[in-house]
C-alpha cells in the first residue's frame, strides 16, 4: 500500500498536486481483533479500544479488500459499500467442482474452516459437484482454536472413509493446524485439492515434512509482476528511526543477531548494524510469492485514486465513481468492478511437484477463466502428464468403478448416486455408453449382441434348400417324383395288359399325374418366402391333393359300380362311365379352386416376418391372410379324404380281382392318419419347423397313395406276369362270383 502511495504522490497525472495521505490497522490473524479494527475504521474512531462507546453513526464507507473471498460479500443489499480486487468464492468453488469432475473423481470427502470462508464456499461446492454427479462422502467443518478431541474425530473419519480424494476449503491457519495432526499419524496417500488460501503458501509446503500433501492441486491467484515493488520491500533502511522498536525487533529476528541497545542482550553475541543486506537473504519475508496478493492490493489503491480523480471533474461521490472505473495499470492488467463490486474471476491451476531436494515446485498446469464460455473455461494439460512429473498414475476416487458397456447403473439402496451397481442389459437390449442408467431396446429386426453393446440385425431363418433338412426334403420330393414317373412309364408300357386296362387306366394315369404334382408343390415351401411363394404353395396343394383325391375317389366308385353292374339287370355303369368318371373329378376339383379363388382374393397369403417366435432371429414365412381359406382347403381336402375312405371300406370286401379298393382303405388310412396328426404338429412347431411338417405331411400321404394304390399292381406286372393274364382274371371273377 505504501508502494501504490508514493507511486501516485509522485504521478503528475493521477491526482496532480494532491498527496494521499494512510492510516494503518493490524488484525494481527484474529477474528476478534478484526472487527474491532474494522469498526473503527468505518467509524472513524481513532482510539481502538474494548470499552469505546463510539455510536456507529458514519454513513457507509467504500471498502476495498485484496483478500476477502467469500461469496457472501457480494450481496449489495448487506454490503453496498463493499469492492474487492480478488475474485469471488462463487467461481473459486465452481472451478474447484469443474476441476475434481475433469480428473474423473466423483467420491471426495470435504474439509472446511468453519467460518464465513470455508461454510459458504464449500455450500457453493456442493450444490455445483451435485449437478456435475459429484458425491461428498463426508463434509467436515472445524476452527483453529477448536479442542483437539474434534480434530482427532476428523482424522478418525478420513481413516475409516473409503475416497480418496479431499477437497481442503481452509484458511492457511487452519491448513497448518490440520497438517500438523495429519503428520503426527502419517496420514499419507490422499489427494489433496486446495483453494488459493493455501495452495500456493511456501510456509505450509515447508511444513509438510512427512509429505502428507505431495501432489496436492488446487486454484491460486494469477501470477503477477509489479515492476520496483521487491526493490521497495527490500529497502527498509526508512524504518530504522530512532524508537522504532518494531524495526529493532524485526531485523534482529530476520538476521538472528542483537542491537546493543536491547533489552536481551548477551555477551558475545552477534551484534546487528543495521546495514546487513537483504538481497541475499532467504526468507519469508524476501519471499516474493505474495506478489499475486500485493498486486491486489497495489490495483485497490490506485481504484481509490482513480475515482478520487474523478470526483475533481464532478461530484458524484466516491463510491459512484469507483464501481464506473476501469483503467490499466502500468502493468497493462486491466481494473474494474462488476455490479457485485468483483472483479473478473481468473485462476491458475497449481500442482505440488516435490524436487530432489524436498522443496515443492509450485507448477502451474491450468488455468480457469469464468469469463469464457463454460465449456472452455477450464483448460489443463493432459491428466497423465500432470501425474508423470510425481512417476505417478492418475489418482482414482469413486465409489464405484463406472459401468462399462453392456450394463446400467442401479442405485445402492441407502447411498449416494455415486454408487451403484453394474447390472448387465437383458437379451435384446444394449447400453453403447460409459455410465449408462438405462439400457435401449433393440428395433424389432436387430438382437443385442453378446456384449450388449450394439444391436446386430437378426439372422433371417427359414427353410432353404441348402440346410441339411431343406436338402433332405427337397431329396425325398425329387425322388417321389421319379418314383412317380416310373410307374406311369410302367403303366403306360403296359397299358394294354389285363391289369391295367381293368383298373381304369384313364383315373390311373390322372392320378399319377396329381400325385407328381403333389410331390413338386412340396416344393413351393422350401426357400425364401415371397409373394408369389406364399400365394403359390398352398393353393397349388389345395388343388392337387383335391385333384389326387378326386382321382382315388372316382377309382372307389368305379370299384362299387363295377360290381353293382354285375348284378342281374343292372345299368348302373351307364350312368358312371369315363365321361361321368371325368365330369366327377373335375367339379370335385373345381369346388377347390373356387375356394382358393375366393381366399387370393379376399386376404391372400403374404410374406411375414415373426419377430416373436424365436427372439434372436427373425423367421420368415407366409402369413395366411384369411385363416377362413386356409382351413377351408384344408376341411375341403378332409371332407373328400373321409367320404373317399368310407367308400373305400364299405368296397374293401368286394370280389375285386386285385382287391383295389383294399389298397384304397389302406392309402386313406394312411392319408388320414397323417393329416390328423399334422394340425398338432404343426401348430406347435415353431419357425422352419413348421414348414418341414407340412412338407412332411405332404410327402408321406403322396407316397401313402402311391405305394399302397400301385406298387401292388407294378409287382404283378413286372413280376408274376404269368397272374396278368385275361384267363387269370376271368378265373379269379367266376370264383368270387360264386
Amino acid at each position: 500500500m505504501l508502494f501504490a502511495i508514493e507511486e501516485i504522490n509522485n504521478s503528475t497525472d493521477l491526482l496532480p498536486g494532491i498527496s494521499l495521505g494512510y492510516k494503518m490497522y493490524d488484525t494481527c490473524g484474529s477474528a476478534a481483533r478484526s472487527v474491532k479494527v474494522a469498526l473503527a475504521l468505518t467509524n472513524g474512531n481513532e482510539v481502538v479500544s474494548t470499552l469505546s462507546k463510539a455510536p456507529c453513526t458514519r454513513s457507509a464507507q467504500v471498502q476495498i479488500s485484496p483478500f476477502a473471498t467469500c461469496a457472501c460479500l457480494s450481496d449489495k443489499t448487506k454490503y453496498p459499500s463493499f469492492l474487492r480486487t480478488i475474485p469471488s468464492d462463487y467461481y473459486q468453488s465452481r472451478a474447484l467442482a469443474q476441476l475434481v469432475k475433469y480428473f474423473g473423481w466423483t467420491w471426495v470427502g470435504a474439509i472446511r474452516s468453519n467460518d464465513d470462508y470455508g461454510n459458504n464456499g464449500m455450500a457453493i461446492f456442493t450444490e455445483t459437484a451435485q449437478q456435475l454427479g459429484i458425491c461428498l462422502e463426508y463434509s467436515l467443518s472445524f476452527f483453529r482454536t477448536d479442542p483437539p478431541n474434534k480434530i482427532q474425530k476428523i482424522i478418525e473419519i478420513i481413516k475409516l472413509s473409503t475416497c480418496k480424494v479431499i477437497i481442503a476449503f481452509l484458511t492457511y491457519l487452519d491448513m497448518d493446524v490440520l497438517l500438523y495432526t495429519l503428520s503426527l499419524y502419517n496420514l499419507t496417500g490422499y489427494q489433496w485439492v486446495g483453494t488459493e488460501a493455501w495452495i500456493f503458501d511456501s510456509q505450509t509446503a515447508e511444513m509438510d515434512k512427512h509429505h502428507i500433501l505431495d501432489g496436492a492441486i488446487g486454484l491460486s491467484i494469477p501470477k503477477a509482476q509489479v515492476s520496483g515493488m521487491r526493490e521497495f520491500i527490500l529497502d527498509v533502511k526508512p524504518l530504522n528511526s530512532p524508537g522504532n522498536k518494531m524495526f529493532a525487533e524485526f531485523w534482529e529476528t530476520l538476521f538472528n543477531c542483537k542491537f546493543k541497545q536491547s533489552n536481551t542482550w548477551i555477551e558475545n553475541q552477534r551484534e546487528c548494524t543495521g546495514h546487513e543486506d537483504l538481497s541475499g537473504l532467504q526468507s519469508s519475508f524476501t519471499d516474493m510469492s505474495l506478489m499475486p496478493i500485493f498486486n491486489n492490493v497495489y490495483k485497490g489503491v490506485y481504484a481509490v485514486a482513480h475515482a478520487l480523480h474523478n470526483i475533481l471533474l464532478d461530484s458524484f461521490t466516491i463510491l459512484q465513481h469507483i464501481r464506473k472505473i476501469r483503467f490499466k495499470t502500468k502493468e497493462g492488467d486491466e481494473v474494474y468492478f462488476n455490479e457485485n463490486g468483483d472483479p473478473p474471476a481468473k485462476y491458475e491451476i497449481i500442482h505440488w511437484q516435490p524436487t530432489k531436494n524436498g522443496v515443492v515446485d509450485f507448477v502451474t498446469v491450468g488455468l480457469y477463466d469464468a469469463s469464457l464460455p463454460a465449456d472452455k473455461q477450464l483448460s489443463l494439460q493432459n491428466k497423465s502428464l500432470i501425474w508423470a512429473q510425481n512417476s505417478k498414475q492418475v489418482p482414482v476416487s469413486v465409489c464405484s468403478e463406472k459401468c462399462p458397456p453392456g450394463t446400467r447403473k442401479v442405485l445402492q439402496k441407502g447411498k449416494p448416486v455415486c454408487c451403484y451397481d453394474c447390472i448387465r442389459c437383458a437379451e435384446g437390449e444394449i447400453s453403447n455408453t460409459t455410465d449408462s442408467i438405462t439400457c435401449v431396446q433393440c428395433q424389432p429386426e436387430f438382437w443385442s449382441n453378446e456384449r450388449r453393446d450394439a444391436c446386430v440385425k437378426k439372422e433371417a431363418e427359414f427353410l432353404s434348400f441348402e440346410e441339411i433338412m431343406g436338402a433332405l426334403l427337397t431329396a425325398a420330393s425329387l425322388f417321389g417324383t421319379c418314383m412317380t414317373a416310373v410307374v406311369a412309364f410302367i403303366f403306360f408300357r403296359h397299358r394294354k395288359t389285363p391289369i391295367v386296362r381293368a383298373n381304369n387306366s384313364e383315373l390311373s394315369f390322372l392320378l399319377l399325374f396329381s400325385l407328381t404334382l403333389c410331390f413338386l408343390c412340396s416344393l413351393t415351401f422350401i426357400g425364401r418366402p415371397s409373394e408369389w411363394s406364399c400365394m403359390l404353395r398352398h393353393t397349388a396343394f389345395g388343388i392337387t391333393f383335391v385333384l389326387c383325391i378326386s382321382c382315388v375317389l372316382g377309382k372307389t366308385m368305379v370299384v362299387l359300380m363295377a360290381f353293382r353292374a354285375s348284378l342281374p339287370g343292372s345299368n348302373v355303369m351307364k350312368w358312371f362311365g369315363p365321361t361321368q368318371q371325368r365330369l366327377s373329378v373335375l367339379a370335385f376339383t373345381l369346388i377347390q379352386v373356387v375356394i382358393c379363388i375366393l381366399w387370393l382374393t379376399i386376404s391372400p397369403p403374404f410374406p411375414f416376418k415373426n419377430f416373436k417366435e424365436i427372439k434372436d432371429k427373425i423367421i420368415l414365412e407366409c402369413a395366411l391372410g384369411s385363416t377362413v381359406g386356409f382351413w377351408a382347403v384344408l376341411g375341403y381336402i378332409g371332407l373328400l379324404a373321409s367320404f373317399c375312405f368310407i367308400l373305400a371300406f364299405l368296397a374293401r370286401k368286394l370280389p375285386d380281382n386285385f382287391n383295389e379298393a383294399k389298397f384304397i382303405t389302406f392309402s386313406m388310412l394312411i392319408f388320414c392318419a397323417v393329416w390328423i396328426t399334422f394340425i398338432p404338429a404343426y401348430v406347435s412347431s415353431p419357425g422352419k419347423f413348421s414348414v418341414a411338417v407340412e412338407i412332411f405331411a405332404i410327402l408321406a400321404s403322396s407316397f401313402g397313395l402311391l405305394i399302397c394304390i400301385f406298387i401292388p399292381k407294378c409287382y404283378i406286372v413286372l413280376l408274376r406276369p404269368d397272374k396278368n393274364t385275361k384267363k387269370n382274371m376271368m378265373v379269379r371273377e367266376v370264383k368270387n362270383t360264386i
